[in-house]
């Protein structure tokens, strides 16, 4: 109870409060009478003093220095029979009480400190008795609960009409996970706080409450309901509770315990779909179903559509924890890639994600009729966006490689490799946080990738007598090139060469003589033609 609830209480109605009047809320806990001038020694916070301030007579500044001492520790405040010895209680007493809103009560002459005492403890205990049926109320409420596996929405629907206002349940990002009433007003309040940076719960404060400044202004008190040391969501009171509610907040927090077990299964059961999935995933990509039949099939299990264009991503953190043990490294990646997921929920396009060791791949799901993927048109911005809030939240960059379209689901096998190849690239250029869509290598990004020392030797096997200071003079490689991209066309040749035609005649005779070939064979002509681009290429290394 408080101070209000004291001064409503039948048998004290005559009580009156003559300083501190802003403190009538302050919380009465116990209640102790004075029988010795060091009483402040054994005061503790909440308690309410009641006495006849009988050694206090002439010493007015004796009474000043209790009450700054009980409004130090925290007491409720002081009930006193002024009229009893005092006479009148000291107007500088009066005034700091009133200056720093210490209730203090004038009690009624005729009523003693033993009967004021056992009142208010009475009352308290009676409150303390309502609160604990409540409470087993509430446990077997929710005891029942758990046993008839109702769900989340059944719980928050249960937990609102107890409390007497909407709930919303919300991730640790602010994302409603269940609401008992229509607020997405205040949900996304919530979330643009989180995603401000906003800390909810300041550090040991058991709960919060502050008013979201929208059209209508909300008062909102929001609970931690931890499922594990880091995570926690939060469930959210749309009222204001008054601090002293004990039932309410009694109640709440058993709601929470519950609502955390909850959560806690319907994780369980995620994480085990997650791994079905992810197993069947691998075993695509990797071949091991016989049939295209079969993989489709299975593919539908986990809401995988053949008829669906699809565009796969492959994503993965730019730099590892050095920090970190593997153990704990691999549980920071994990803990950023269900960022990732729950992330790209808010675009209007399906996401399917997978994990493979360091790497997640995400299966962008267009429209069924959607066949050139105007569906999934904003996929690098909703990237990009989630590689802003991977930094902000975890100081940690992420890079992605985005496949092709691809027309059905038989064909991700291919977009897979796509986004890994795209990703791999991108990392090898030195690129960090970026998102790169696949591009098909031509033919001098194809040559780069092959060691130097190879391209020479390539070249020295081809075109090395064509090259040495003897013939080099006869412009045998210059009508060779020339010969090779007209087609083999003499006539051509001669004529983009400025010669006539039997110079070319004769000059690829001796080409023929010099390397042992034959000009009209295909496979010496496609060497060839490779060669001089390998030269071309090396001399621009």
């Amino acid at each position: 109870m408080d101070i209000a609830a004291f001064l409503q209480l039948s048998d004290l109605r005559e009580a009156r409060l003559i300083a501190g009047e802003k403190g009538v809320d302050r919380r009465i806990g116990n209640v102790k009478m004075m029988d010795a001038p060091d009483i402040i020694h054994y005061l503790t916070q909440d308690d309410l003093l009641v006495t006849t301030a009988y050694h206090y007579v002439g010493k007015p500044e004796l009474l000043l220095d209790l009450i700054k001492e009980m409004k130090r520790i925290g007491c409720a405040g002081l009930g006193i029979k002024q009229e009893r010895f005092l006479g009148q209680i000291p107007k500088s007493v009066l005034a700091y009480a009133k200056q720093v809103d210490f209730p203090i009560i004038a009690l009624p002459e005729q009523l003693g400190l033993s009967y004021v005492a056992n009142q208010v403890l009475s009352t308290i205990l009676d409150q303390r008795t309502h609160e604990l049926t409540t409470a087993l109320d509430a446990h077997r409420a929710f005891s029942e609960h758990i046993v008839s596996g109702k769900g989340l929405l059944h719980l928050v629907e249960n937990v609102a009409q107890l409390v007497g206002a909407p709930i919303l349940l919300m991730n640790e990002r602010c994302q409603v996970i269940s609401a008992s009433n229509s607020a997405n007003p205040v949900g996304n309040g919530m979330e643009y706080l989180y995603r401000m940076g906003y800390a909810f719960f300041p550090e040991g404060s058991p709960y919060t409450s502050f008013t979201l400044l929208m059209n209508q202004p909300k008062t909102v008190t929001a609970f931690p309901v931890y499922t594990d040391k880091a995570k926690k969501s939060i469930l959210v009171i749309l009222n204001s509770l008054p601090s002293h509610d004990r039932q309410a907040y009694l109640l709440i927090e058993q709601a929470t315990n519950v609502i955390a077990f909850e959560l806690m299964k319907e994780n369980a059961l995620k994480q085990y779909t997650r791994r079905a999935k992810n197993e069947f995933f691998l075993h695509y990509i990797n071949g091991q179903y016989a049939t295209k039949d079969e993989t489709i099939n299975r593919a539908q299990e986990f809401g995988l559509y053949n008829d669906r264009p699809y565009k796969c991503v492959a994503g993965r953190l730019d730099q590892e924890e050095t920090s970190l043990g593997f153990k704990e490294n691999h549980i920071e990646i994990e803990k950023v890639f269900d960022f990732v997921e729950e992330e790209l929920s808010i675009f209007p396009f399906q996401s399917h994600l997978f994990i493979k060791g360091d790497i997640c791949f995400v299966l962008l799901e267009g429209e069924k009729d959607d066949t050139i993927g105007d569906s999934l048109q904003a996929v690098d911005f909703a990237l990009e966006m989630i590689q802003e809030h991977v930094f902000l939240h975890f100081k940690r960059s992420i890079s992605f490689g985005v496949s092709h379209l691809c027309r059905q689901f038989w064909d991700v096998r291919e977009a897979h490799q796509e986004a890994t190849n795209a990703l791999h690239s991108g990392r090898l250029s030195g690129s960090r946080q970026f998102v790169q869509t696949y591009q098909a290598k031509d033919l001098v990004k194809l040559l780069r990738m092959i060691p130097r020392e190879d391209l020479n030797e390539f070249c020295d096997y081809n075109l090395k007598k064509l090259t040495e200071p003897s013939v080099n003079e006869m412009g045998l490689i210059q009508t060779l090139a020339v010969y090779l991209e007209t087609h083999c066309q003499i006539s051509e040749t001669a004529k983009r060469l400025y010669v006539h035609r039997n110079t070319i005649i004769y000059r690829l005779e001796k080409i023929e003589e010099l390397l042992g070939k034959n000009l009209k064979d295909p496979d010496t002509t496609l060497h060839l033609r490779l060669a001089l681009r390998i030269q071309h290429t090396l001399q621009t290394m």
